[in-house]
């Protein structure tokens, strides 16, 4: 079962990383978030989808 939760998150945070590279933010914040769900990937790929889309 944690192998497939581990690739679910897997691909959440590649789904968040080409959604944060596609959006219109300044290359700044698109550093930050992408840096954020790469370091913390349950945890930065879900504040990126609550609030990062957002902005």
């Amino acid at each position: 079962m944690g192998g497939i939760l581990g690739v679910l998150v897997l691909i959440l945070d590649i789904i968040a990383i080409v959604d944060a590279l596609k959006s219109s933010m300044d290359t700044g914040k698109k550093a930050l978030w992408i840096i954020l769900i790469l370091i913390l990937p349950v945890v930065g790929m879900a504040l990126y989808f609550l609030i990062g889309k957002k902005q």
